[in-house]
């Protein structure tokens, strides 16, 4: 049986929404919308990109925040109150530093080279390659934990105490 392929992910939101997922395990995109969670897949690597510190707010932060991998649990209902139920996946977050995106944009694939670099944020989630994944993970110290050659990542499986072992070659 083949492994499957990893897919490599920007989900944007502000860092305290971030946060707040990074200390629960989730990620929510797109203000709790489903369709773009489903489009992800257990041991696709996620990394955040936060365009400002807090929700709202005009004072620019412009960076990768937290980066991991999606566990194995499809989409999923929340509730947090006030009767907003945003769907979420859950992720084994990688500890990281965060890393200004400046420094990378002539270096990303996605943006060398574009004036407009930051349209495709306003999608919420947008598919990046390997080299730009491999860049900002190294950017923010997490590079090995997401691409040990040889290395498993094992991701506990919801139904049961099994341990699914993905390739994330």
């Amino acid at each position: 049986m083949a492994a499957q392929q990893s897919h490599n992910w920007i989900a944007v939101a502000s860092a305290d929404h971030v946060q707040r997922g990074q200390a629960d395990g989730y990620m929510q995109v797109c203000h709790g919308k489903a369709a773009p969670l489903r489009r992800l897949q257990a041991g696709d690597r996620v990394v955040y990109y936060s365009p400002s510190q807090i929700f709202g707010s005009k004072i620019k932060l412009q960076a990768f925040t937290a980066i991991g991998l999606v566990k194995p649990r499809d989409a999923y209902q929340a509730d947090m109150g006030d009767g907003f139920h945003p769907y979420r996946r859950d992720v084994v977050w990688t500890p990281a530093r965060q890393a200004c995106i400046l420094p990378l944009l002539q270096t990303l694939e996605f943006s060398a080279n574009v004036k407009n670099w930051g349209y495709q944020f306003r999608y919420g989630l947008f598919a990046i390659s390997e080299h730009d994944m491999r860049c900002i993970a190294a950017a923010m110290g997490a590079e090995a934990s997401l691409f040990d050659a040889g290395e498993s990542f094992a991701l506990p499986h919801p139904e049961t105490n099994l341990q699914l072992s993905l390739d994330i070659n």
